[in-house]
């Protein structure tokens, strides 16, 4: 087995209760809190790599599937998946683990519920670490987000965080051929395709 298998192999699973949900986490390492906050549509396993290092650079780090995902509870109704909810799981993440700080890492989803939980808990996140989309600030008379990316996406496409904001589109294709539909997510992200 090789070092890198043998430490992937070493983070320990578990589950915990936060904010009203049963929450997967793959943890390693003792010091510094560190949370690393996954995106869409990955699970605790992208930072499987990431985790070793971080514990032996001397940090705690912590790697929950997100609500909705893997093996965390996915609440049934929609308003159980606002930001605020999102950064409820990770505050109530902090608290049950025993510490007052931490740190956070987010990537894509992960990266709006970093920032967004480091501007309603200063006091909690000191530190946070955005992967693949930049914070930006909303001013007044800005464009709506999901209006930005209706006009950035080329003519004829569509950008995906668009698609899911159409009800029922999304879950009828999904719900259509799971496997098939997933298969060409995780290929067109890949940066595979011509």
């Amino acid at each position: 087995m090789s070092e890198s298998s043998a430490q992937i192999k070493s983070i320990q699973h578990r589950s915990i209760q936060v904010n009203g949900i049963k929450m997967h986490i793959a943890e390693q390492g003792e010091g510094p809190l560190i949370v690393l906050a996954h995106g869409w549509p990955e699970l605790w396993y992208s930072w499987r790599h990431v985790l070793p290092a971080l514990a032996a650079a001397g940090y705690h780090v912590v790697a929950p599937d997100m609500r909705g995902y893997g093996q965390t509870d996915a609440p049934p109704n929609l308003q159980d998946y606002t930001q605020f909810q999102f950064v409820g799981d990770v505050v109530g993440l902090v608290r049950t683990l025993g510490y007052e700080q931490a740190v956070i890492a987010g990537h894509d989803l992960g990266a709006m519920v970093a920032h967004n939980a480091a501007i309603l808990r200063p006091d909690m996140f000191r530190a946070v670490i955005l992967l693949s989309v930049p914070y930006g600030a909303r001013t007044e008379g800005a464009v709506k987000p999901t209006e930005a990316m209706r006009k950035r996406a080329p003519a004829g496409q569509q950008f995906y965080q668009t698609y899911f904001q159409m009800p029922g589109i999304a879950e009828k294709e999904f719900d259509a051929d799971p496997k098939r539909t997933l298969r060409m997510v995780l290929y067109s992200l890949s940066g595979s395709i011509p």
